[in-house]
């Protein structure tokens, strides 16, 4: 469960506010704090740098080695992004091995400021493997961000002769996985997580030896319930990098809930992504309830059963649902994410699949801006036999309800809990409760 610093600083951060952050991601509860781009060379933006995988003293006088020794202190991990395959023009790497960079005197197509190493030539391969094993030894890295920002585009090796170059993109791809291959090896601790440009290299030949992937750098809620939800039809749970980032969202400028991002984020693996150094106290708190919940299910959620209840496309795409049920079938979780608040909707039940007929279930709300709701005229606890669950479904509440006084609005997410009951449990809402005549509430 990590805290990345990426869109809390972007380029601007000293070891102070990186070891600030550290602070308060152990306060809620988080085990890895992630030090993302511009902590190299003399990199404040992205025209420089990339090549250089020496710590830049300006912003942390101690090196890499220091920072993670003093995060390591405060009892958590300490990971650190690369982006191995690229090179700026302006670096040491380049100013030295020119005929490393592709293409070679055959015209520039830069993106994002910078070009591509030749992952074709072994002695790259060599170069970065060196480079990046010292350091991962060093500091004793436990996680590594593999970002790869481009496209490779004039493909051609120097390397080489005219008659192979159909082999370029082949012999590339052999020596980034070849470079995996050794790191992987010699530090076998270490998890890896690929990343291009968000998902845009997501195979599987990738997670062989990296086994989680950023998905997206579109970390709005709602782009991210489709993301997910369809990536689920080709990779499990545990393969997604899921974060919960800061509102206005950085790349639509939507305002979410932070129950809601959380929700979405906890189908995958669980991470934070904003400025906590400068959150509100009501949403520190927000956040350490929403941790505390999936460490206590994160076996569920990332390597539970997936079951897709409601898809977002099809019908008008504003209600999806899905649930993760562990294999034993006695924990189910249950998502379900309204897009629009709409007047006068119809009536929305979720109906789980794969319980037990006959089995009990108690049946809480996760709220982690509040409470677990109370099975009064707002109930959504209680227990309840399988078949009523799966069968009357559990409805969903209007987003304006002039009883309740509930005013929820666009964008309202509902996790509930399913948890079967075992022996006197069992027993006694058997014989206490009687049978339950109304379908769960929301």
């Amino acid at each position: 469960m990590l805290v990345n610093n990426w869109e809390a600083t972007y380029f601007d951060f000293d070891e102070g506010r990186i070891l600030d952050i550290a602070s308060r991601a152990k306060d809620i509860g988080a085990e890895l704090v992630v030090l993302d781009d511009g902590w190299f060379g003399h990199r404040d933006d992205d025209t420089t740098s990339l090549g250089d995988w020496d710590a830049d003293r300006r912003k942390l006088p101690g090196g890499i080695v220091s920072l993670s020794s003093r995060i390591h202190d405060m009892g958590l991990e300490f990971g650190l992004w690369f982006e191995p395959e690229m090179i700026n023009m302006d670096s040491d790497l380049h100013r030295t091995h020119l005929e490393w960079m592709v293409p070679l005197n055959r015209g520039l197509t830069p993106q994002r400021n910078q070009y591509v190493l030749d992952m074709a030539r072994p002695e790259v391969v060599d170069h970065l493997a060196i480079r990046m094993s010292r350091l991962i030894s060093a500091a004793h890295i436990d996680y590594i961000k593999w970002d790869m920002n481009r496209n490779i585009t004039e493909a051609y090796s120097a390397a080489l002769d005219d008659g192979r170059q159909g082999e370029f993109f082949h012999r590339y791809i052999m020596g980034v996985y070849a470079l995996y291959d050794r790191l992987t090896h010699e530090h076998p601790d270490v998890l890896f997580e690929s990343c291009a440009s968000g998902g845009g290299r997501f195979d599987l030949g990738m997670m062989y030896y990296a086994p989680q992937a950023w998905l997206s750098d579109d970390t709005d809620a709602v782009e991210r319930a489709l993301i997910q939800y369809a990536t689920s039809y080709g990779y499990p749970q545990s393969t997604m990098g899921a974060h919960v980032s800061a509102v206005p969202n950085h790349e639509t400028g939507r305002v979410t809930p932070l129950s809601t991002r959380g929700d979405v984020a906890f189908f995958g693996d669980l991470g934070y992504e904003l400025d906590i150094s400068t959150t509100s106290a009501q949403d520190l708190s927000e956040m350490r309830r929403q941790i505390s919940f999936y460490v206590s299910h994160r076996d569920v959620f990332q390597r539970g059963v997936l079951t897709r209840l409601v898809s977002p496309y099809e019908g008008d795409g504003n209600l999806m649902a899905w649930q993760v049920a562990s294999h034993d079938g006695n924990t189910v979780i249950v998502e379900c994410l309204r897009i629009l608040s709409r007047p006068n909707p119809p009536t929305c039940r979720i109906r789980p699949r794969g319980l037990d007929c006959e089995a009990l279930y108690a049946v809480s709300l996760f709220d982690s801006a509040a409470k677990l709701a109370d099975p009064g005229a707002d109930s959504s606890s209680g227990t309840y036999y399988g078949d009523e669950l799966m069968n009357l479904g559990i409805l969903m509440p209007q987003a304006v309800d002039p009883a309740s006084g509930r005013r929820d609005g666009d964008f309202t997410s509902r996790l509930v809990l399913i948890e079967r009951c075992h022996g006197d449990a069992a027993q006694d809402s058997d014989s206490d409760s009687g049978p339950a005549l109304e379908s769960p509430s929301l």
